[in-house]
């Protein structure tokens, strides 16, 4: 039985793949939609897809248009080929804005951006563009059953952007351990990152590590300069366990903080 079952599916491939063939050299255009159809619906978006590139052109101002241009966008996408599917998404939407599919369009658009997005330490022009596209189905789609996923994946990318942010101003200040003219770059950074995200995961990390840079410049700078860099430290430091009482790095900044004040006491005499 097993024989006659694996006898069968070979036979049932080999047919499949000489119609495809057969098909996707004729000029049939009914016939390649029927058979680009069949390969959909059955779940096999690569030959669809070829199928799919050859006859939308043919279908544009047509009834079947509509279901043409959904089906493309959708195989480029369930072939992850991302780009080409945020393309044909948007291309679809601008085309049948009205469409039953117009919301599974807008939010598979923007989820093809989201794939796109880079780990964090590369560039973020495409986590910029798929932040836009999720924010944008968001504000238009806001009862929609992909409302929930599409806030996760643009609070993921958030995170990611700010975890860049952060990690350069971390950056500077680990370079600053061994070349003082980094630490006031890593302060300003740190700065900004704060300013800018002010309810992110990494902001008391941020808080932390702008402490210990300004105490770093601060032990670094011109006697001229100490005093008021010891007093923005000590700012820092406020700041920082205000926001981060029982934070994990408090014992750390405690140690820090005495010398800190130690330091001041020479100019208070």
């Amino acid at each position: 039985m097993k024989r006659l079952f694996s006898f069968l599916l070979v036979v049932t491939i080999l047919s499949s793949c000489s119609e495809y063939q057969k098909v996707l050299k004729n000029e049939d255009v009914k016939a390649k939609y029927d058979l680009a159809e069949k390969f959909y619906d059955a779940g096999d978006f690569k030959r669809a897809n070829r199928l799919l590139e050859q006859i939308a052109p043919k279908y544009i101002g047509k009834p079947q248009g509509e279901r043409v241009m959904y089906f493309l966008a959708d195989s480029y996408f369930q072939t992850k080929d991302y780009n080409m599917a945020g393309y044909q998404f948007e291309r679809f939407l601008k085309s049948y804005p009205k469409s039953d599919k117009a919301v599974e369009a807008g939010f598979y658009g923007a989820k093809s951006y989201y794939m796109l997005s880079p780990k964090y330490s590369l560039d973020q022009t495409d986590t910029d563009k798929a932040l836009i596209k999720l924010q944008n189905f968001i504000n238009t789609y806001q009862e929609s059953e992909f409302l929930v996923e599409a806030n996760i994946m643009a609070r993921e990318l958030t995170t990611k952007k700010e975890r860049k942010s952060y990690e350069i101003a971390k950056q500077f200040n680990t370079i600053g351990e061994f070349d003082y003219t980094f630490l006031t770059p890593a302060v300003t950074a740190f700065d900004n990152f704060i300013s800018d995200n002010p309810g992110s995961v990494y902001r008391e990390d941020a808080l932390y590590y702008k402490f210990d840079a300004s105490t770093n410049l601060a032990l670094n700078s011109f006697d001229y300069l100490k005093k008021s860099r010891l007093n923005d430290a000590k700012a820092a430091y406020v700041t920082f366990k205000k926001y981060f009482p029982e934070s994990k790095y408090l014992k750390d900044a405690n140690k820090t903080l005495e010398k800190v004040e130690k330091e001041l006491e020479i100019y208070s005499k």
